[in-house]
């Protein structure tokens, strides 16, 4: 199994992600504070996907300044480039999960 943080504000298109597929546990944070705060409480966080838009770069920075070993990080191509960050060519956030599992397992 592996587990996912994802970071977004509230969208109606995270809700059923957990549970969808049984090889990944999704965790969820909204904001910069929260995404620290999870990644810093659980050291099994195996990846990390940004959808937070414009936020994703300044997230992105900080979570690397705050543990420089931090999982990857993942944010679907089109936005902003930002070192360390994977872009992923999924549309959907399903999709998107789907990608990063295929990546860490191969």
């Amino acid at each position: 199994m592996i587990t996912i943080l994802v970071v977004s504000p509230e969208d109606p298109e995270l809700d059923g992600l957990e549970g969808k597929n049984p090889s990944v546990e999704v965790l969820r944070a909204r904001d910069l504070e929260e995404t620290l705060d999870k990644l810093g409480r659980n050291r099994r966080i195996d990846a990390v996907l940004l959808l937070g838009g414009e936020e994703t770069a300044g997230i992105a920075a900080a979570v690397l300044e705050d543990n420089p070993a931090a999982p990857p990080l993942f944010a679907p191509a089109g936005r902003e480039a930002t070192a360390r960050v994977r872009a992923l060519a999924g549309k959907s956030p399903a999709e998107l999960l789907v990608l990063i599992e295929r990546e860490l397992a191969g």
